[in-house]
C-alpha cells in the first residue's frame, strides 16, 4: 500500500510552500504548523514530511521546536529534513521526535558521512533525498543539474544498505503540473529493492492512482493540499 505523506515546510515557524525551491517564490499558508498536522491526523494521515527550510539555508536545524511540538502532540510518524549536516544535528532531530531523518544535499556531497548514519541508526531510519532534474541529480539548492545520473545515485546507496529514497523532481515541485510518472516507473523497474517515495508535482487524485499503480512506497503531497486540488477527505481510500 502506498503511503500518503503530506508535507509541512517551515520558515520562521510558519507553514509555507516554495515553487521550485525558490525562497523568492514563497507562499505562507498557516502560522500554526501543529494545527495543520492535527488536521492531517484527523483525516487518518499517519505520516508527515517536515522540512526546516530555515535550517536548509543555515546548514543546521533551526525549527527543532516545531518538530518537538508536533511529535509531542500527535501520533504522526515524522520524517525531518533541512540543515542536517552533522552527527549532532541528526541526533538533535531524533531527540526532538523524528522517526526518520532525510539526508539531502549531504548525501551527494559527503556519502561517507551518510553511510555512517545508515550504519549507526539503521536503513529504516535514514531516508536518502534524491533531488533530480531530468534524469540527473540536482545540486546547489536545486539550481543546477549535475552530471550524476539519478539511477546511479540510488543504486550506489542501495549497495551500501540504504532502502528509503525521497525522489523529488525539482522542476515540478510546487507547480501543480503532475509528477514525473515515467521517471518513477523506470526507477521501480530498474531498482525494485529501493522504496521510492515520489515527490514534486502531485496535483490530483488521478496522480496518486498512477503512482500507486507503479508501486512507489509513498507519495508526498504539498501545495495540492494547501491549494485544494486534493481534498483531505478524498485521501481516505489510500489510507489503511
Amino acid at each position: 500500500m502506498m503511503e500518503i505523506i503530506p508535507a509541512i515546510d517551515i520558515i520562521g515557524g510558519q507553514c509555507v510552500r516554495l515553487t521550485e525551491g525558490d525562497f523568492a517564490q514563497q507562499t505562507t499558508y498557516d502560522s500554526n504548523p501543529l494545527e495543520v498536522a492535527k488536521r492531517f491526523e484527523a483525516h487518518g494521515i499517519k505520516r508527515l514530511h517536515l522540512v526546516d527550510l530555515d535550517g536548509a539555508r543555515a546548514k543546521k536545524p533551526v525549527n527543532l521546536a516545531v518538530l518537538e511540538t508536533i511529535a509531542a502532540n500527535t501520533n504522526l510518524t515524522i520524517d525531518f529534513g533541512g540543515g542536517l549536516q552533522s552527527d549532532e544535528a541528526v541526533k538533535q532531530a531524533f531527540d526532538a521526535g523524528a522517526t526518520h531523518i532525510t539526508a539531502g544535499s549531504i548525501a551527494v556531497r559527503e556519502p561517507e558521512t551518510v553511510k555512517n548514519w545508515l550504519i549507526k541508526y539503521g536503513p529504516e531510519k535514514i531516508i536518502i533525498g534524491a533531488d533530480f532534474k531530468g534524469t540527473n541529480i540536482a545540486i546547489s539548492a536545486w539550481t543546477e543539474e549535475s552530471k550524476y545520473p539519478l539511477q546511479d545515485f540510488i543504486s550506489g546507496y542501495v549497495k551500501t544498505g540504504a532502502k528509503l529514497f525521497i525522489c523529488t523532481d525539482v522542476s515540478k515541485d510546487g507547480k501543480l503540473q503532475g509528477p514525473s510518472i515515467n521517471t518513477y516507473r523506470h526507477l521501480k523497474l530498474a531498482l525494485p529493492e529501493a522504496d521510492i517515495i515520489a515527490s514534486g508535482g502531485v496535483t490530483t487524485i488521478a496522480d496518486l492512482e498512477q503512482l500507486q499503480e507503479i508501486g512507489v512506497a509513498g507519495a508526498i503531497i504539498g501545495k495540492a493540499i494547501y491549494e485544494g486540488t486534493i481534498l483531505l477527505k478524498d485521501l481516505a481510500r489510500f489510507i489503511c
